[in-house]
């Protein structure tokens, strides 16, 4: 009597971005005999490639062909607009698969704690972000855009994005993938001064050389640096020895320092060794009017490391609009470790661990940011993501109860999940792109989960001259909010 086929690798993966991909295809490159489910809360892939990465930077966002070609693979499943926790459990994972992988990135961000930041007007730089490229979540975010300054509270490379994309002109950014409401919202900002806000000096800044230097191309801003603010402590001047990028930047900087100004109808500023310490509100309390600011020097500690120190002295500077950059932060999902301090599930090497130093999980890895906090860039997912799949398959994995992959796409039914599949995803793409064609773009990307819905499921020639005519009903987002809601229920109850 024949042997029964033996039951492949099964391994799930949460989170359809960088570190998810770069995992996956770690795993096909490892095993033959695996099956991977690349599972993501929305109907699109891609992660922080479509929804971070800045819609200027088309080339960078080239990155996702690489994605298709391994997610074309026939042991890969792209299960889209599932979300852990809601339609899957921690215990379903455990049920139906021999390992997850979690590598659903940091999506929170870090808060200055100062007084005054909860008035209209202060917004985090990550939803200013997922709003401009055109997040579901985030399309209602509506920016004030009405008053003439915008402060960004940071120095690393989102906060330089967020700054950038305020500082262009419309022309600028319609040649961009930026959404739809944006383009619209930013044709009409009357915001003329963009002020980037560092609490260090430019030695310590975190943003890299070429996203400096292309404030140098903006068609319609001039850049202004203050002279002063590139005089550098000793001790930072000693860490540009050993930080070439550190030296690249404040060279651009002082080039920027020594421009005589257009008279451009924009303006970006960038100030150095200041710290937000309070966000006043305008007569009526209600938004933004004001930011107290603090002059900070540089202060080397015992160790060699760098301090920025308050010295006392304040400031005030008008605004309308504030972005914090200062970070993002991870979240946990119901049934998975998770260390709050550090914004991160707890692991080792990519083995999920029971607490910060504790043992290992059987069966649960992770990769990302949510592994080891927001850093690096796009390509350090791939050799992290190579670590975390090494120590899986090194592994003695527990024995899923039922592997089958329809087994999973069952349970997912009788849930009422409406799984978008990578065919599926491949419909709403064509017509992107087909939009695009037509507006002379390089893509018109849909912001309406339901829209995309129905896009995935319908006809996808691209005929249409607006998303809304793929739109089934105006009130289906409103009624998915609703089974949300119910599912949200549910769960509540049956704790």
């Amino acid at each position: 009597m024949p042997e029964a086929p033996a039951t492949p690798l099964r391994v799930a993966v949460i989170g359809a971005g960088p570190s998810g991909f770069y995992a996956t295809d770690a795993l096909l490159k490892a095993r033959d005999d695996v099956s991977v489910d690349i599972f993501d809360r929305l109907p699109a892939p891609f992660g922080l490639v479509r929804y971070g990465v800045a819609p200027d930077h088309l080339k960078m966002k080239a990155v996702t062909s690489m994605y298709v070609r391994t997610a074309s693979d026939p042991r890969v499943r792209f299960l889209g607009n599932v979300e852990i926790g809601r339609d899957l459990t921690a215990d379903d994972l455990r049920r139906h698969y021999h390992a997850t992988v979690f590598a659903y990135g940091a999506p929170g961000d870090r808060r200055l704690g100062i007084p005054g930041e909860d008035l209209v007007g202060s917004l985090a730089a990550t939803d200013f972000v997922a709003w401009y490229n055109g997040h579901p979540d985030y399309r209602d975010v509506n920016p004030p855009l009405d008053g003439p300054t915008a402060i960004v509270v940071g120095v690393g490379n989102v906060a330089v994005d967020v700054a950038r994309i305020l500082a262009k002109s419309p022309g600028e950014l319609a040649r961009s993938d930026i959404a739809d409401h944006a383009l619209e919202a930013l044709r009409t900002s009357q915001v003329r001064d963009v002020v980037v806000l560092g609490r260090r000096s430019p030695a310590e800044a975190k943003f890299t050389t070429k996203e400096l230097r292309e404030f140098g191309e903006l068609e319609e801003a001039d850049v202004i640096v203050d002279p002063a603010d590139l005089e550098l402590h000793p001790a930072s001047q000693k860490l540009l020895k050993e930080h070439s990028t550190e030296a690249r930047n404040l060279e651009v900087l002082r080039g920027f320092a020594a421009r005589t100004p257009r008279g451009a109808e924009r303006r970006v500023h960038f100030r150095f060794l200041y710290s937000p310490r309070a966000l006043e509100s305008n007569a009526d309390g209600t938004r933004v009017a004001a930011v107290e600011v603090e002059r900070n020097t540089i202060e080397e500690r015992k160790d060699g490391s760098l301090s920025a120190v308050g010295t006392g002295a304040t400031e005030r500077w008008p605004a309308q609009l504030v972005l914090r950059s200062v970070g993002y932060h991870g979240s946990g999902l119901q049934g998975v470790p998770f260390d709050e301090r550090r914004g991160i599930i707890p692991n080792a090497h990519g083995r999920v661990l029971d607490a910060p130093d504790g043992a290992p999980v059987p069966g649960f890895y992770a990769s990302g940011w949510i592994k080891r906090g927001p850093s690096g860039v796009i390509g350090t997912n791939k050799a992290d993501a190579i670590e975390t799949v090494a120590k899986l398959l090194e592994d003695d994995l527990p024995i899923p109860d039922d592997p089958r992959p329809e087994a999973v796409d069952q349970l997912l039914a009788e849930r009422g999940a409406v799984v978008i599949d990578f065919e599926a995803w491949r419909r709403i793409d064509r017509i992107e792109l087909a939009l695009g064609r037509k507006h002379g773009r390089p893509r018109v990307k849909i912001v309406s989960r339901a829209v995309m819905l129905a896009a995935a499921s319908g006809d996808d020639t691209g005929e249409a001259d607006d998303i809304d005519a793929y739109r089934p009903d105006d009130r289906e987002d409103e009624r998915e909010d609703d089974r949300e809601d119910d599912r949200e229920d549910e769960a509540s109850t049956d704790s």
